[in-house]
């Protein structure tokens, strides 16, 4: 029998967690066929021998929902193997939306995600009001890959109550519009509803985004108009009250799914609490960054301090930038401004400290000891850190990029999160922070990494962890497996080569802004609803999602 596409003679592993098997893989249309020896040719066939198959990566985390308007190729996820991208985490989505609310929206993604509010505004098309009608505008842009998407308490909020819903608490009639706009929402195709409890996400005027304060009347009432359409809550914590946000959690859980965003810092008191929830047979899932996150710099990015002299580079574009620091009396002006300055001083020495210079090699180091910061650069070169930063830079011609690590801090505590039972890596943000940071390879670093380098997981694991776990998590009873009758979402990897490449600066958002890029080395394929994707780390041009809706739509 003739087959659409015939993967061949690959390591195939299932996603669900048992032993790897050499097989071929066969696909007719959007879904896989047959999984053992498959005689006959394929119309097209993919050579997988001495490559592992496994099934698309789902990622759980991203803020695609203005990106997606512009780049249907939706980089840099779709070069790390990512076949289905959930977008409207963290509260803030662009729907529901009325027209005059648009700058609203706009503004607060802009303040709370950093993506320019110009591209939002000129980057997508606006023809939609309810959440189903925006899921209908990114069908019709045609994405790469699948798309679905959570309803944002923000929107949803606003939509409600107009202005009053940034700083007051909604009425027992408005708790009960919000809950059913929600319901509605999840029937129109939303998987779910994400909130944002972080007090540090503002709006540009730096009022707290609708929500943020929101009464746990509120949240639960909304908890269970989305459980009762089988869509699930997703959730920022306040991390200054882990104790309370996760008792709101656990109530929340008795009628929906969970999935929040989880860090190392808190790793102790989070799995007490979602330890004692899944005894119970609750539903909850966290998610992290399965390395340090933070910020990336450098000199083609932000530079790091803004004393005048560095407000002055900062201005210039990069060959400017360079050929200024390689002026001896400017980079002693740069150097005095923040030595001198006993405050400025004081924050150059501290946060050094959590600086790591990724390296002049292909691939960057995002695993260097505490000890091997820039701080302990300097300090090791009798140096001002500034001093070291500058010599670094000149050393690479400007292109060395700092990591600056914000929170999972300790990677050995790190991986004691990432192995229980319930913290699933993820959490790169893609499409969000675009000038600032850039984690969209988190698939790329828990293959190459946790399971390659270091052997934390078993490659079972590493793969059932961010393939099927998240699949489950969204309800996706036909994806993140492979198996006869499952969708045709597949990457074959070659995971002796498999690595992240330097992350590079770009300006092609509408109006040129800059966001960061970052490539990967060793997908031989990624196969989205049967269609090839990618080849030997290229795009192949080919569009093949599908915009993927609440059952109940």
């Amino acid at each position: 029998m003739a087959h659409d596409l015939v993967i061949r003679n690959g390591t195939v592993v299932d996603g669900i967690g048992n032993e790897p098997i050499e097989a071929d893989v066969a696909i007719n249309g959007d879904s896989i066929a047959a999984i053992g020896s498959v005689a006959g040719h394929g119309t097209e066939e993919v050579d997988a021998n001495g490559h592992v198959v496994t099934p698309g990566f789902i990622d759980l985390h991203t803020h695609l929902d203005a990106q997606i308007g512009w780049d249907p190729e939706m980089t840099s996820v779709t070069w790390h193997g990512v076949t289905t991208a959930l977008l409207g985490n963290c509260g803030v989505t662009f729907a529901p939306c009325r027209k005059d609310d648009r700058e609203f929206l706009a503004g607060m993604m802009e303040t709370v995600e950093d993506i320019p509010k110009h591209a939002i505004l000129t980057g997508l098309p606006w023809d939609w009001e309810s959440y189903g009608g925006y899921l209908d505008s990114i069908e019709r842009l045609g994405p790469m890959i699948n798309v679905c998407g959570l309803v944002g308490h923000s929107a949803t909020r606003f939509y409600v109550m107009g202005e009053r819903a940034i700083e007051e608490q909604a009425t027992p009639e408005e708790i009960e519009q919000i809950a059913a706009l929600a319901g509605q929402s999840v029937r129109e195709g939303a998987l779910g509803f994400s909130v944002n409890r972080h007090p540090g996400h503002t709006l540009p005027d730096r009022r707290p985004i609708p929500g943020t304060f929101a009464s746990r009347e509120e949240l639960i009432a909304i908890a269970r108009a989305v459980g009762a359409e089988g869509g699930i809550m997703q959730t920022v914590p306040n991390f200054g009250k882990v104790d309370e946000e996760m008792d709101i959690m656990a109530e929340e859980a008795e009628t929906s799914r969970i999935l929040f965003s989880a860090i190392g810092e808190h790793r102790e008191p989070l799995d007490e609490h979602v330890s004692a929830m899944r005894a119970k047979g609750l539903d909850v899932t966290g998610i992290t960054v399965p390395r340090s996150g933070g910020g990336v710099g450098g000199l083609s990015a932000n530079v790091m301090w803004w004393t005048p002299s560095w407000r002055e580079l900062n201005k210039l574009d990069f060959e400017a930038r360079l050929k200024a620091i390689q002026d001896e009396g400017f980079r002693a002006k740069l150097v005095a401004e923040v030595r001198d300055n006993e405050q400025t001083n004081e924050h150059a020495l501290r946060v050094t400290k959590r600086w790591y210079p990724l390296g002049d090699g292909a691939r960057p180091n995002y695993t260097q000891s505490r000890y091997e910061s820039l701080a302990d650069i300097a300090h090791a070169a009798g140096e001002h850190p500034t001093e070291a930063w500058l010599r670094l830079t000149l050393e690479s011609d400007g292109k060395v990029l700092f990591h600056q690590r914000g929170f999972n801090v300790n990677l050995e505590n790190l991986e004691k999160l990432i192995t229980t039972d319930w913290a699933m890596p993820g959490l790169g943000d893609a499409g969000a922070h675009v000038s600032q940071m850039i984690d969209s390879g988190w698939a790329t670093f828990v293959l190459s990494h946790w399971y390659r380098d270091k052997g934390t997981y078993t490659l079972p694991e590493a793969v059932r962890r961010i393939t099927s776990v998240p699949a489950h998590v969204l309800g996706l009873k036909d994806r993140g497996i492979l198996a006869v009758g499952a969708k045709a979402d597949i990457n074959v990897v070659d995971i002796d080569r498999l690595e992240e490449r330097q992350p590079y600066m770009v300006h092609d958002f509408p109006g040129g802004a800059p966001r960061f890029q970052q490539r990967a080395q060793g997908y031989r394929a990624t196969v989205c609803n049967g269609q090839v994707t990618l080849r030997d780390d290229e795009h192949t041009g080919v569009c093949a999602g599908q915009v993927l809706r609440n059952g109940a739509a």
